[in-house]
Order: C-alpha cells, then sequence, then structure tokens
C-alpha cells in the first residue's frame, strides 16, 4: 500500500490517473456500442488521423490536442457519411484513410523535425507526455464525453440494436450515429496521449468483448465493460511503473488477460 501512494505521489502520474480513468470509461461506454454496430475498427483509423494531425501540429509547433480534436472529429463525420453512401463501404475505407493520414503524418515530422520523443511518445504512448493543460482539457473532454452518453443514452441504445425500427419510429439514426462518430473521436484523440496510435483501439473494443462474454443485458454490458475497462487501466498503470514497461503496451496486456478469463467464463457457461 505505501508503494502504491509513492507512485501516486508524482504529479504525473496523478494526472495520467485522473485522465486514464475518466478516457477508460468513455472508451468503454462507446466501445459497446461500436463493437455491436460492427464499427469498431473506427478506432483504429481515427488514432491514425489523430497521430497525422498531431504530428503535422508537432511540426508547425502547434498545440497538439487543439489541432487533433477538431480533425479527428471532421474525419469521423467523414468516414461515417462516405462508408454510408459511397461504393467503398466500413473498412476498406477505414482502411484507406487511416494508412493515408499515418503516411501524411510520418512524411511530415521527417521533412521537418524528425521522428523525435514527441512523436514517437503518440504513436506508442507515454505518460510524460501529458502536460498539465492537456490534462485539463482532457478532463473537460471527457466529462462532456460521458454526460453526453449519458444523456443520449435511449436514442444510442436504438440505433444501436435497430437501426431500421428507429428510423420507422422517426427518430433521425444518422444525427445519433454521427454524435457516436464525433464522441468517438474525441475519445481517441485523449487516449492517444497515453495509449499511443497502435494501441488506443483496444481500449475501445477489449472491455466491450470481455464484457459481452459474461453478461446478457445491454445495461450489464456497458456497466462491466467500464468496471473492466477501469480496472485494466489501473493495473496496466502501475505495473508499468512498477516493471518499467510501456504504459499502452502493460494495459492492453491486462485487458488481453481479462478478456482470456472471461472467454473461457463465457465459454464455461454454454456447456
Amino acid at each position: 500500500m505505501s508503494e502504491l501512494l509513492q507512485i501516486f505521489s508524482y504529479h504525473f502520474m496523478q494526472r495520467a490517473l485522473i485522465v486514464g480513468v475518466l478516457v477508460s470509461l468513455c472508451a468503454a461506454l462507446l466501445g459497446v456500442s461500436l463493437v455491436l454496430k460492427r464499427y469498431s475498427m473506427i478506432g483504429d483509423g481515427l488514432s491514425h488521423v489523430g497521430f497525422g494531425a498531431l504530428a503535422i501540429a508537432s511540426a508547425l509547433h502547434l498545440a497538439p490536442l487543439a489541432v487533433a480534436v477538431p480533425v479527428v472529429m471532421a474525419a469521423a463525420v467523414l468516414l461515417l457519411r462516405m462508408s454510408q453512401s459511397s461504393r467503398i463501404k466500413g473498412d476498406a475505407m477505414i482502411a484507406l484513410v487511416s494508412s493515408s493520414a499515418l503516411a501524411i503524418g510520418v512524411v511530415a515530422v521527417s521533412v521537418t523535425t524528425g521522428m523525435n520523443t514527441e512523436v514517437s511518445s503518440y504513436m506508442f504512448g507515454s505518460v510524460l507526455s501529458l502536460s498539465r493543460s492537456d490534462a485539463v482539457l482532457s478532463v473537460v473532454l471527457s466529462v462532456c464525453v460521458l454526460v453526453l452518453f449519458v444523456l443520449f443514452y435511449p436514442r444510442l441504445f436504438a440505433v444501436t440494436f435497430d437501426e431500421t425500427f428507429t428510423k420507422a419510429t422517426g427518430t433521425r439514426a444518422e444525427r445519433y450515429n454521427t454524435l457516436l462518430a464525433l464522441l468517438t473521436a474525441v475519445t481517441v484523440v485523449l487516449g492517444m496521449r497515453m495509449m499511443g496510435a497502435l494501441l488506443i483501439s483496444s481500449l475501445i473494443i477489449f472491455p466491450a468483448l470481455s464484457a459481452m462474454r459474461v453478461c446478457r443485458s445491454f445495461k450489464g454490458v456497458i456497466l462491466c465493460a467500464a468496471g473492466i475497462s477501469v480496472g485494466c487501466f489501473l493495473a496496466g498503470l502501475v505495473a508499468s511503473y512498477l516493471l518499467e514497461t510501456p504504459t499502452g503496451a502493460s494495459i492492453v496486456l491486462a485487458n488481453l488477460l481479462v478478456f482470456g478469463v472471461c472467454y473461457a467464463i463465457g465459454a464455461r457457461r454454454m456447456h
């Protein structure tokens, strides 16, 4: 216990704890809807767009989050609209946009500042990269995401399970699909500072899949995913400090371990 108190006596760990718990909650809540709608890889696509935006902001010496949040939100809306109306559907569109954005970011960095430590932290995540101003902005945006999710929970539930019926009742499903995409975009950008562009999508997918193995109701899955996400984040954060391993990778491994346990429990129930 004294060792744990010592870990969180550092300011950078305190910032990581507060922001990480909030982002983990946001990712878990949104992840359930995204997985059920078979649109879970949007997190991976948006993280690559976020890396491109963060890299360009770093090259131009601009505030990273202030640039990345609106860019990724615009990309989320664009992905949603194009995947619904274009001949290029779903995963192909995500792959097209994400690989292009990643390439733009790498080229922008290589011809200006080079692959410095800050850009590397965007790719792989780092608790040290979270400044005080970034932490304040992250907390405000995370709370906004949570409030909007709770406020529009019934509508998001409806478009997740039966979009056709929802449209038939007069509800504008496109509006709530767009809201879901925008909330995901904000969550992805906020989570990239600790998880990195390559691992942030796991924070969206793993808790939802784990919860679906042990819970039956939508509300149960939501609550279970939130608990798993926060618990795995805390375990990964502490493990990364004690073992001196990358934070993002440690959190993903914690999620993988929990998923294995939940999968075994689900398989035993089936028998």
